[in-house]
C-alpha cells in the first residue's frame, strides 16, 4: 500500500511542476509578446514624430523667406532672433533624434510637445510677417499716393511758373515802345530829298512813337542801325547793352516820352562814305528792346 502512495504522491508532483512550468513559460510569452507590441507602438509614434519634425522644419523654411519681405529693421531683427533661437531647439530636437534609435514613450511625448510649441511659435511669427507685410502694402500704396500727389502739385506749379513768365514776358513787351511809320530817305547837300542814293549827303530816318500807357514815361534813348547791301554798319557812333552784349549803333537820339504820341521822330546819319544802290535794313532799339527792323531798296 505504501509503495502506491508514494507513486502517486512521485505523480502529483510530477504534475504540479509541469504545470507551473508551463504557467511561467505561458507568463513569459504574454510579457515579450506585450513588450514587442509596446516597442511597436513606440517604433511607429517615433516615426510619426520625425514626420512631424520634417513638416516643421519645412514650415520654418518657409518662415525664413517669408520674414526677408518685412521691410521694418527694428521688427525684422526682433524676428530674427526669436527665429534662431527656435533654429537652435529644432537642431538640438534633431540631434535627439538621430542620436538614439529607441526611446521611450516618455521622451517621444516630450518631444512632441517641444515640436508643436515651436509650431505655434511659428504660426505667431508667420502672423506678425503677414500683419508687418500688410501695413507695409498700406504704406506703400499711401506712399504712392502721395508721390502722385507730389506729382500733380509740382506740375501745377511748373505750370503756373510757366505762365508767370509768360505773364511776365508778356507784361514786359507791353512796356516796350511802339514805332510805326518807319522810313530812311536820303538828302542832298541842301536837305532835300535825293533820288540816288550815291548822291547822298545824309540819311534820314523818320518814324512815329504811338500812344502807349504800359510804357514807363520818361527819357527814352532810342539807337538806329543802318547796314549797308553790302552788311557793313554805316557809321560808328558807339555801343550800347542789348542782351548781354554791346552793339555798334549808326546815330541815336533821347527824345522825353510821356505816354503820349509822338510823331514825326528823325535821326540823321552823315554819309562819310560812297553809297551804294540796293537793300538796306534799317533796326531801332531803346530800353533793351528791338522795337523794329526793315528792309529798304534804295536806288
Amino acid at each position: 500500500m505504501r509503495p502506491l502512495l508514494i507513486a502517486a504522491a512521485v505523480v502529483l508532483a510530477l504534475l504540479v511542476g509541469g504545470l507551473v512550468f508551463f504557467a511561467v513559460r505561458a507568463g513569459r510569452a504574454a510579457s515579450a509578446a506585450q513588450a514587442q507590441n509596446e516597442q511597436l507602438l513606440i517604433d511607429m509614434a517615433q516615426r510619426d514624430l520625425e514626420r512631424e519634425y520634417g513638416q516643421l522644419n519645412d514650415e520654418f523654411a518657409t518662415f525664413e523667406n517669408q520674414r526677408q519681405l518685412v521691410l521694418d529693421d527694428s521688427v525684422k531683427r526682433e524676428l530674427n532672433d526669436k527665429y534662431e533661437a527656435a533654429r537652435v531647439q529644432i537642431e538640438r530636437l534633431q540631434q535627439e533624434l538621430s542620436d538614439s534609435e529607441r526611446r521611450s514613450a516618455s521622451e517621444i511625448n516630450r518631444l512632441r510637445n517641444e515640436i508643436e510649441t515651436l509650431r505655434n511659435l511659428l504660426r505667431h511669427y508667420v502672423e506678425q510677417i503677414d500683419r508687418l507685410n500688410q501695413e507695409n502694402q498700406a504704406l506703400r500704396t499711401e506712399n504712392q499716393e502721395i508721390r502722385q500727389q507730389n506729382e500733380r502739385l509740382t506740375s501745377r506749379v511748373d505750370q503756373t511758373a510757366r505762365e508767370n513768365r509768360e505773364l511776365s514776358e508778356r507784361m514786359t513787351l507791353a512796356e516796350r515802345l511802339n514805332v510805326t511809320g518807319l522810313n530812311i530817305t536820303p538828302l542832298n547837300k541842301k536837305g532835300k530829298r535825293e533820288r540816288k542814293v550815291a548822291k547822298a549827303k545824309q540819311l534820314e530816318v523818320t518814324f512815329t512813337i504811338p500812344q502807349n500807357n504800359s510804357t514807363p514815361v520818361g527819357e527814352k534813348t532810342i539807337y538806329c542801325r543802318i547796314v549797308s547791301p553790302s552788311g557793313q554798319l554805316l557809321g560808328n557812333g558807339g555801343t550800347f547793352p542789348f542782351e548781354g552784349a554791346q552793339v555798334e549803333y549808326t546815330c541815336q537820339r533821347t527824345i522825353e516820352y510821356a505816354g503820349e504820341e509822338i510823331g514825326g521822330v528823325t535821326l540823321y546819319y552823315d554819309v562819310n562814305t560812297p553809297l551804294i544802290a540796293g537793300e538796306y535794313t534799317v533796326e531801332l532799339f531803346a530800353d533793351g528792346f528791338r522795337l523794329t527792323s526793315r528792309n529798304f531798296t534804295l536806288q
